[in-house]
């Protein structure tokens, strides 16, 4: 249900993009208000957490043209067929929200 979701609000760029700063916003929000990070914090800790989770994400669900049988002329066999930029970086924005909260909760465990 949820990747239906996700795959509807990935249809255009601007969806996306409005999907990605709400689910942000929140995440940012939750660590802010519950666990006394500075909003500065919380966007430099999400930042971090995003673009690592995002090198991570990148490789599921790709199907390369050679797989697929449609080869482009001029390219590489191994390159992707559909890359799906738009519904990863919804993924992403949702277990980094979710990540943040954790790394938050766990800062004063630490001692930090």
């Amino acid at each position: 249900m949820l990747t239906k979701l996700v795959k509807i609000l990935a249809s255009s760029l601007w969806s996306t993009l409005a999907v990605v700063a709400v689910i942000s916003a929140v995440g940012i929000a939750i660590v802010v208000n519950g666990f006394d990070l500075r909003v500065s914090g919380g966007l430099a800790l999400y930042f971090v957490i995003w673009w690592i989770l995002l090198f991570a994400i990148l490789p599921f669900g790709v199907r390369s043209q050679a797989d697929s049988g449609e080869v482009v002329a001029g390219t590489e066999p191994g390159a992707p067929a559909a890359h799906g930029l738009q519904e990863k970086a919804i993924w992403t924005s949702l277990v980094s929200a979710v990540v943040l909260v954790l790394v938050a909760a766990v800062f004063p465990l630490a001692g930090l």
